[in-house]
């Protein structure tokens, strides 16, 4: 009787979470839905750039193959990225849940050692960023590796009133790291090196670092004489991520083809490793 009551209550949560999707859906709210398709656990963690509102409690433990989905508020602007390699580290005061720690400590994306971010990922790290509500209450939405790459992250807007025909799939599905040049290979065992660049003798490459953070130059970092789109051009670099990420930011100026804009109503589902298989 009691696995049978166990598989009653699921049944009821999952009815009860379909019932608060689809009844956010009506209302205009959006539902943001994360999946892990990677192969190791990840640390999804958020950032709002507009509001207090920590979406998704700024940082949760995501398995292989889980989902989680939460609500944003309207016009809420922001970014999603993966933290891997985490561990939880000591915390000056007991954790509120030994599931739930209050410092994190990561190999790439790491927010300065928090579980619940309110600082962004360090770098190297791929962004989710959204404007939801914006120019004409349209969301617009893209994945960026001008903050380098870690893992994958595709974006894909779904939802009963989603054309798909102009909603476009945003992403990053080939995998860098394996393309990555050794000058902007980061290995799991120099990360806090300095420079942070460089790989270790038999280390795997956790992360492929921007153009701008290996070498700094006001070319790769859009600055200075090349601080504008008529300045700040493609590079070897970049051209490289653009290769492997068609739909993704390459560089600061690489809008053409890396925006992508979806009218209201949209939902937004978030693979991790969507490449993998």
């Amino acid at each position: 009787m009691g696995a049978i009551r166990f598989a009653s209550l699921l049944l009821l949560v999952g009815a009860i979470w379909l019932q608060a999707k689809f009844g956010a859906e009506a209302a205009g709210t959006t539902v943001f839905t994360l999946h892990n398709n990677c192969t190791q656990t990840i640390w999804p963690a958020t950032l709002s750039g507009n509001s207090a509102a920590a979406v998704g409690g700024g940082g949760f433990e995501l398995s292989p193959d889980a989902t989680v989905s939460f609500p944003a508020p309207a016009g809420w602007s922001g970014r999603l990225w993966a933290r891997t390699g985490c561990v939880a580290s000591p915390s000056p005061s007991p954790s509120p849940s030994p599931s739930s720690p209050s410092r994190l400590s990561c190999a790439t994306g790491d927010c300065s050692g928090a579980a619940s971010c309110s600082l962004g990922g360090a770098p190297p790290v791929t962004l989710a960023e959204f404007t939801l509500g914006g120019a004409d209450g349209k969301d617009f939405y893209d994945v960026s590796l001008v903050d380098g790459y870690n893992v994958g992250v595709g974006v894909a807007a779904t939802g009963a009133r989603v054309n798909h025909a102009t909603c476009g799939y945003a992403g990053c599905v080939g995998d860098v790291n394996a393309l990555c040049p050794p000058e902007l290979q980061m290995s799991g065992t120099n990360k806090t090196a300095a420079g942070g660049g460089g790989k270790g003798e038999g280390a795997p490459t956790v992360a492929c670092r921007s153009a701008c953070e290996a070498f700094g130059t006001a070319e790769y970092c859009c600055t200075g004489a090349h601080g504008g789109p008529s300045t700040c051009g493609p590079t070897k670099y970049s051209r490289l991520f653009k290769a492997a990420c068609p739909a993704a930011y390459s560089y600061a100026y690489d809008d053409p083809t890396s925006t992508f804009t979806c009218g209201t109503g949209a939902q937004y589902l978030v693979t991790f490793c969507p490449g993998h298989q």
